[in-house]
């Protein structure tokens, strides 16, 4: 087997240098309490992998491979995700804190958001269709000329969605929650 190809494994409290993972893949591997900040991801790919308690904070990531990925309670504060290799690529957050994250002109479809905070995230020009954002904060996120055909908003809150810049054919919100396709009317909801 090579060394750069890891399956099967877990790592727990590690603390990642710079070039620690750079051009490696890893294949249905848990990462549990540990430090990414340091690292560059260049050429990077994860496959059926998990990430708890995991801190990305202004990590830079170019050309990461994220392929049926999950990432549970881990910071992903300002990080760019435009540079994620999107062939074949499938991957969602839980309980995450992704503020100031860059998701710019992506292909998101079917992708899970589920009780995450998302303060200012940009979604400029990202294709959400089917995507399910169930609980999450989008507070001042951006939402010019993205695409959201059925995309679930539902129980997200504090988002500001200007349905005649972005396709939303058949996405999902609450009643409770219109005021945020609104707010350009300077309306007052009761």
């Amino acid at each position: 087997m090579h060394a750069d190809y890891i399956i099967d494994e877990q790592f727990t409290d590690v603390i990642y240098s710079e070039n620690d993972i750079k051009f490696k893949e890893y294949e249905n591997c848990t990462f549990t309490k540990c430090n990414f900040t340091a690292c560059s991801f260049t050429a990077v790919t994860f496959i059926d992998c998990n990430f708890f308690d995991c801190n990305f904070k202004n990590t830079k990531i170019n050309h990461v491979s994220l392929r049926d990925v999950w990432f549970t309670n881990c910071d992903f504060t300002a990080v760019n995700f435009a540079m994620t290799d999107q062939i074949l690529y499938e991957f969602h957050f839980k309980d995450s804190l992704l503020d100031y994250a860059q998701f710019y002109s992506l292909k998101l479809k079917k992708m899970q958001f589920i009780n995450c905070s998302m303060v200012a995230v940009d979604f400029m020009e990202s294709d959400l269709s089917e995507a399910l954002f169930d609980n999450c904060n989008l507070r001042h996120a951006v939402f010019i000329g993205t695409t959201a055909l059925k995309t679930d908003f539902s129980t997200s809150y504090d988002f500001i969605i200007d349905p005649e810049k972005n396709k939303l054919k058949r996405a999902v919100f609450s009643t409770e929650n219109l005021a945020g396709l609104l707010k350009k009317y300077d309306l007052i909801i009761k």
